[in-house]
């Protein structure tokens, strides 16, 4: 425990703690974050339609391809078309790459981690708060969306500068100003325009549980006073209200009904695209999410709880638990739901590691969190070996380092076992470090079963490097990712039949068919007289629909 408190003292050192925090970033976050290949499907969902922002300069309705992608707002696609245009202003030509538009995921996870630091010193003190945030940039579920081109690690650092802006306005009332008030109301506004009204319910529901939790509403409702919402709520409807505004005069309406109705409502009251999950989802992958600092979360827990009459610990339980609670209502779950309560649960867990006088958790409790640890490492390294087998059918030299790397996470749990919890929590976050870069760079990058879409991009280029994009169809393969890769002229075709007439209608075109509708085009084609002329195969699997598949390269005649 002294050395841990040692070296996290020296390291939070006031001016020099935000760059530590940003190289550890780095170290965790840069993996895989320039090889890894364009995701299905809403990662490339997201880029293809910024890039079309991009081509056409039509920065209000959003399209991916020529239908109009009416799901979230659009906040995130500027970010990622910013990004793009700061590039190549520069010199760098790069909308064609994936990496430019994962950017603002990373800028806004690293907004989320410093903003736990900054804000988490006035509630769980300057040690806490520095473990607190490196805790969180090490979540495994972060690392991740660091890697995706979508809204939810932008979303976690305006939730993040959000909720810490209300922190400092419920402990210090008074000292709380305007400017931080306009500052709470503008990042909501942010918020909305990323993924319209989730950011915001997070400080809502925080609100109401503390405005119930205090009881004695009009002697501590200081707080609702110092944040000025009677002319802060308007001030952030004018911040998102614009685009809002035009998108629907754009779109004729269509925007806002879809976007309500077909999207945020079948999260709500259905399973979105088949991810439905039980109540108790999060609650029982929340040891592979939060990976490696869970274990000190699930810790301090029955701690926390004891401690809520204190009021750092009751906001960070405001903030948590009903924003928690929330998203387990919900019938669609994804692993990244619940981020939004991520930085509160890091700094619950870093203020019980680092409290002298801190309760055991129960014996259950305490082996729950040494076996998590131990077994989500094992895991990692499991899946690391097997992928290339399974995927590959192939020994990845590459994947073995993975093997030293898991092991290392038993010194964490060997100082968490003889009572050092900060030490162990710091071991954690800097062990996490070479897991990563084994598995994010050595490994999934270097596959190629999954990766279908730049293999057919790169086949077409071999066979015609001259082809205009239109002239390429595709059918039984409909993967986002492919129209990233080729752009959104390509043609995707119904069925085998269709594919065979597109072959034939105009010289010079070429066809991609997936085997399942192999039998169908051959057919259309000996019907119409069409020689045809294979001219390679792209064989793979498609994650997405969880299937292996062959795609043939034709051309007519002989």
């Amino acid at each position: 425990m002294q050395r841990a408190a040692e070296f996290l003292d020296r390291l939070p050192e006031t001016r020099r703690a935000p760059l530590w925090l940003t190289l550890l970033c780095a170290l965790l976050w840069l993996p895989g974050f320039f090889t890894i290949p364009p995701g299905d499907r809403d990662e490339s969902r997201f880029a293809q339609a910024s890039r079309q922002m991009v081509e056409t300069g039509d920065y209000v309705r959003i399209r991916l391809g020529e239908v109009e992608r009416n799901k979230k707002p659009a906040g995130i696609h500027w970010a990622q078309a910013a990004a793009v245009h700061v590039l190549e202003r520069a010199g760098i030509e790069t909308r064609h790459a994936i990496w430019p538009y994962r950017i603002p995921s990373l800028l806004g996870a690293l907004a989320a981690v410093l903003a736990t630091y900054h804000f988490g010193r006035s509630l769980v003190g300057r040690r806490a708060a520095f473990l607190g945030a490196a805790m969180l940039g090490a979540c495994l579920v972060l690392v991740l969306e660091t890697h995706i081109a979508k809204t939810d690690a932008a979303l976690l650092g305006t939730v993040a500068v959000a909720m810490g802006l209300f922190a400092r306005a419920y402990i210090n009332p008074q000292g709380f100003t305007q400017g931080q008030a306009v500052a709470f109301w503008l990042v909501l506004g942010l918020s909305v325009l990323l993924k319209g009204p989730i950011g915001l319910m997070v400080p809502l529901l925080a609100g109401v549980t503390l405005a119930v939790a205090d009881k004695a509403w009009a002697n501590r409702a200081g707080w609702l006073r110092a944040l000025h919402p009677g002319w802060g709520v308007p001030l952030m409807v004018l911040a998102a209200a614009p685009w809002f505004i035009a998108v629907t005069i754009a779109t004729e309406g269509r925007f806002i009904t879809d976007a309500i109705g077909g999207d945020m409502l079948s999260k709500v009251g259905g399973a979105d695209e088949n991810h439905w999950g039980p109540p108790g989802y999060y609650a029982a992958i929340f040891g592979i999410i939060a990976f490696p600092g869970a274990f000190l979360v699930l810790r301090a827990i029955p701690g926390a709880w004891g401690d809520r009459l204190q009021p750092p610990t009751r906001f960070l339980l405001a903030w948590a638990v009903p924003t928690w609670l929330m998203f387990e209502a919900f019938t669609t779950k994804l692993p990244h739901y619940t981020l939004p309560a991520f930085p509160a649960l890091m700094l619950l867990g870093a203020s019980w590691a680092m409290d002298p006088l801190r309760s055991p958790p129960p014996r259950w409790l305490h082996w729950l969190s040494v076996v998590a640890l131990g077994a989500v490492a094992a895991g990692l390294a499991a899946a690391a070996v097997a992928l290339p087998r399974i995927a590959d059918s192939r020994l990845s030299v590459a994947s073995l380092l993975v093997l030293p790397a898991a092991a290392l996470m038993a010194l964490p749990i060997r100082a968490l076992l003889q009572g050092q919890a900060a030490r162990a929590g710091l071991l954690a976050v800097l062990c996490a470090v070479p897991l990563y870069w084994v598995v994010l760079e050595g490994v999934l990058p270097r596959l190629r079963a999954p990766w279908l879409s730049p293999r057919i991009a790169e086949l077409v280029h071999r066979t015609d490097p001259g082809l205009p994009h239109e002239r390429f169809g595709i059918v039984g393969y409909h993967e986002p990712s492919l129209m990233f890769a080729m752009g959104s002229e390509i043609r995707l075709l119904r069925n085998g039949a269709e594919a065979a007439r597109f072959l034939a209608d105009e010289p010079g075109r070429l066809v991609a068919v997936a085997d399942r509708d192999e039998a169908a085009f051959r057919a259309e084609a000996a019907t119409r007289g069409l020689a045809l002329r294979e001219r390679g195969t792209v064989a793979g699997f498609n994650y997405s629909r969880g299937r292996r598949v062959a795609i043939n390269l034709y051309t007519a005649g002989n």
